[in-house]
This record gives C-alpha cells, structure tokens and sequence, in this order.
C-alpha cells in the first residue's frame, strides 16, 4: 500500500481540480491587490470571472526570461513579488541575475512533499549537497527536510574530500543535490575504500537524470529520485516509487502551452512549453511561463497519486540553458564576449561527457584575444568553468545560436 505525504495527493482528480478553480479567482485577486506588476498586467480582470482554465488561458503570460528586463526597472523584484522585500527570509540571486524570494512560512518551496516520496521519513539525516551560496537549491531541500522532521548536513557544493569524510562519519540515510555531483561521491568513495554505505536514497534535481546513472546508483544501494523545480516556483513536479512521470505538485497549476504563445496545446501528450500559475502570497506568479519544455503523461501513476504528471524535462523553449544545476543566459555570454574586443563571434556549445555536462566557448577572432582574462569573464558571468576553443573566421554558421545544447534528452 502507498503511503503518501498527505491525503492531497490522493484525492479524486474532478474533487482536486474543482478545489484549484476556487481557489484561482482568490489568488487572482490576491496578485493583483499585493503585487505591483500583477496590478498593472491584470488591472481589466476582474478575479471572479476567472474560475476555470478557459478564463485563465485568457490571461497574459509573463515570461522567465523577461525578467531579466523587468527586475532592473523596480529592483529587486520588478513588482512581482507581494510581500515587501524586508518581510522575507532570504533573498536569493540567480544567474542572469535574476532575484527569487524565499518567504517565512516553513516548507516555503514545499520540497518536503518530494523528499518524502523519494523515501525520506521523520529523524533521519539528509546530507544536502545542493548549493547554498546566493541560489536557492540549498535552501530547497534543507527546508523541506526541517519540516519532515530530518536533520541535515549542509555539504553545499565540491570539496569531495571533506564530504566523503563526513558521509563516512555522520552517516546520513540519503543524499539531495545533482545526480552528477552523486556519481562524483559514489566513484571517489569506491576508489578510497570510504564506507558511505549509510546513502541508500537520494533526491536529485538540477540537470538531466538519465537512465544509465539511475542504474549506476540502484547497482551501488541508493535509489535516487528526481524532482523538477525552479528558483522563482519552487517544487514544481517530483517523481515517486512507480518511476512513471512526475508528478505535479498540490499547491500550483499547471498548464503546458505551445512554446511562444499563450495558448494551450490542443491534445494531452502534446509537448510545449511548462506554465504555472502559484498559489502563494509571497512570489504570487499567475501563467509564469518556465522556458522548459514537457508534455502531460496520461492517467494515473501507479503508486496511487492522483494528481497530473510530467513526462519530465524535455528541453528548452528557448536558448536559456541549465548547465550543472545553473541556468545560463544568452545575454549572460555575450556580456562576457563583448569585453574582448578582438573576438568577432562566439557560440556556447553544451555537450555530454561522460556523465559531466561540458561547456565550451568556441569563438572566432579578428586579433589577439587574452583567453585567461576570457575564460574568467564567462565564469563571473555565469559561475561556471568553460573551455575554449578558437576557429578560423567564417567557421560560425551565419545563424548560429548564442548558446547550443547539444546533450542527448533522456
């Protein structure tokens, strides 16, 4: 029998979606009263009229990648956020940058729903090597763990070393960060003989999970499971014991729309971009149009959670790319490029190797380019390491994307 977070997850789906629509015109309301920007997009709605995915497909749609240009004009936020920036607990910076709020209510980003169904439970340890400098992800799933009831290790990002030693000493039950960095701990622990033994469940997230890395840690004792979320959203969908999709979370709605427009797709399965409107007074974001692509896989998960479920990560809507965790900008590569003048033109290409995403700037020049002083620009742009490598002129194609993700989907 599948024991669940709460009896949300279980519920009738015309009961759920019946309770989502009442509850949208209150937080259409709620948006427009609390949040500048809401006030001024949605100023001719009016809230009551807005009771079904009809009306709410009628409603304008703010794009992730706008607010790159919304934030600068009312910092830190652009007025999307309903709660004064001094009522926070944290406020945290993306690359981009892009500023995400984090509220005082526990389980702000609600991933204690996802690290329960990844197996974690009450009076255990989670040893989170999620970033905790400036993003979010840290933060995620420490949160999330407090409010189940687990102690945490906040191993944050790197310095393998220090944490083999403190897996091998404090014995935590399960591991949170990327499924990379997992691999990293699982492969340097075998070499070393270190007993990290105690890892037999992990949540991942952050960069693709792909299928040979799920059997590479069942093969070492862990089960790991994964989540899909976002710095602006939080949880979004997490992944349970039948591994079918993952599945939405209780307290959003989502709805997957052809990439570039506001509009629908017109059949179940049909993959396009991921829309979520939040139901939270904080960060209160009606159609925030993630950039990411996926499709809505049909039924009910065999685990007996009823809510809709994802296909999982399908790609970009854009060039906005996630790199080791990281999101990463057209505009964030060409503010480094343009700092080198002799550099003439320039591609990002993100490539899988081995079980490492690789990103390299290939670039062409007209003159002496000072690669040290480039590399170290592009790692300030986006907090990321990248190789170069040079091409003679003309090797670009004409209509060359600024970033290209080349890694297999899946």
């Amino acid at each position: 029998m599948t024991v669940t977070f709460d009896a949300l997850e279980t519920r009738d789906p015309q009961v759920r979606e019946a309770e989502l629509m009442t509850a949208l015109p209150r937080q259409i309301a709620l948006a427009k009263t609390r949040s500048a920007y809401f006030g001024t997009l949605l100023a001719d709605v009016d809230p009551e009229a807005i009771t079904s995915r009809a009306a709410l497909a009628k409603l304008p749609v703010t794009r992730k990648s706008a607010l790159l240009d919304l934030q600068p004009k009312s910092l830190p936020f652009g007025g999307l956020n309903g709660t004064v920036p001094g009522g926070l607990a944290r406020i945290f910076m993306s690359p981009g940058p892009i500023y995400d709020p984090e509220g005082r209510k526990p389980d702000y980003w609600r991933f204690a729903r996802a690290l329960y169904a990844a197996g974690f439970r009450a009076g255990e340890i989670v040893h989170n090597c999620f970033s905790y400098h400036l993003t979010p992800a840290g933060s995620m799933v420490e949160s999330g763990a407090h409010a189940l009831g687990c102690a945490v290790v906040p191993g944050g990002v790197g310095q393998t070393d220090l944490q083999l030693r403190a897996i091998a000493d404090i014995r935590p039950n399960g591991y949170g960060g990327t499924p990379s960095f997992l691999k990293i701990l699982l492969d340097r622990a075998r070499e070393e003989g270190t007993d990290i033994s105690s890892l037999t469940k992990a949540l991942v997230s952050g960069e693709a999970y792909l299928p040979a890395q799920r059997a590479e840690f069942k093969a070492a004792g862990v089960i790991a499971r994964q989540c899909y979320g976002t710095a602006d959203l939080g949880l979004v969908a997490y992944e349970s014991e039948a591994e079918e999709g993952m599945i939405a979370d209780e307290h959003l709605i989502i709805e997957i729309l052809r990439p570039g427009t506001g509009d629908p797709v017109e059949e179940e399965g049909e993959v396009g971009e991921v829309v979520v409107t939040l139901l939270e007074e904080d960060y209160p974001l009606v159609r925030f149009a993630t950039g990411d692509l996926s499709a809505v896989l049909p039924g009910i998960s065999p685990c007996g959670r009823t809510n809709t479920r994802l296909r999982g990560w399908l790609g970009r809507a854009d060039q906005v790319t996630k790199i080791r965790g990281m999101f990463v900008h057209p505009v964030q590569v060409t503010a480094a490029v343009k700092k080198h003048p002799a550099v003439a033109r320039a591609r990002l290409v993100v490539e899988r190797a081995g079980d490492q995403d690789d990103m390299v700037l290939e670039y062409e020049a007209s003159g002496s380019v000072a690669e040290e002083r480039l590399l170290d620009d592009l790692r300030a742009a986006t907090k990321l390491r990248a190789r170069l490598v040079p091409l003679a002129p003309g090797t670009l194609p004409a209509d060359a994307k600024t970033i290209e993700d080349r890694r297999p989907v899946g």
